[in-house]
């Protein structure tokens, strides 16, 4: 099948920037989405908030990214993947001299070792397309250090090196490989902090930016790219 039919999974799709990037691919493209998040609940949902906005077909699946044991369970051949969003992930707002080891690694398993996880039962999939696209949201934490999120900072340089390697590994294939590096987005993680809003990206501008990607040609890539909030970086930070 064509590019242009294949399916779009997007994990932690059922909130946050991972839903706002589903209800633009609904809106604006002809992709059958398939949502992964672990509470069936809020996927629930975000079916229902898809096929409002205009999906024709959305596929929910509640599966813990970090286990190999689960995805290695879905059958990703009959969802037809042609794009892959690696979008979930956890943000701890904490320094590193307060950080448990416990929370460490839930910071690194959830935001790094997930993306490599999914992608290495997908990729084969990827490969026997005529064209396919990997989008890695990486962070701005992904290029600079920052003492009050060190933890989060770790996780997400780990997961811009592995988005670089990959996309050397593939250069001589049919599969573009992306990296948004992601200033501050207006979600959920943000729902505790004292932080206007408005000053912050709009998520819904993270899916207009990857069906653009989408919509390239086949012989171009953006291997990298920064999204930040016109204003700059906001306190805290």
């Amino acid at each position: 099948m064509s590019f242009k039919n294949s399916s779009v999974i997007i994990t932690g799709g059922s909130k946050g920037i991972g839903l706002s990037i589903a209800k633009i691919f609904a809106q604006k493209t002809d992709h059958k989405l398939v949502l992964l998040a672990r509470n069936v609940d809020d996927l629930e949902q975000a079916k229902k908030q898809c096929l409002k906005w205009g999906a024709e077909e959305v596929e929910i699946i509640s599966a813990d990214l970090t286990s190999e044991e689960e995805i290695s369970r879905i059958d990703f051949k009959s969802l037809n993947p042609g794009i892959l969003i690696n979008n979930a992930g956890v943000f701890l707002f904490k320094n590193l001299s307060n950080t448990s080891s416990e929370e460490f690694d839930r910071q690194y398993r959830l935001n790094t070792f997930s993306v490599f996880n999914l992608t290495k039962q997908v990729l084969p999939i990827l490969k026997e397309k005529e064209r396919a696209l990997i989008v890695n949201i990486c962070s701005q934490a992904s290029l600079k250090g920052y003492g009050d999120s060190g933890a989060y900072t770790m996780s997400k340089h780990a997961l811009l090196g592995y988005t670089r390697s990959l996309r050397k590994e593939l250069t001589d294939s049919k599969i573009g490989v992306s990296a948004i590096n992601l200033g501050q987005t207006y979600s959920t993680s943000w729902k505790d902090v004292d932080i206007d809003p408005k000053k912050l990206i709009d998520p819904e501008d993270v899916g207009r930016l990857i069906v653009s990607l989408s919509e390239l040609s086949p012989q171009s890539v953006v291997e990298e790219i920064n999204l930040m909030p016109q204003g700059g970086e906001v306190n805290p930070m």
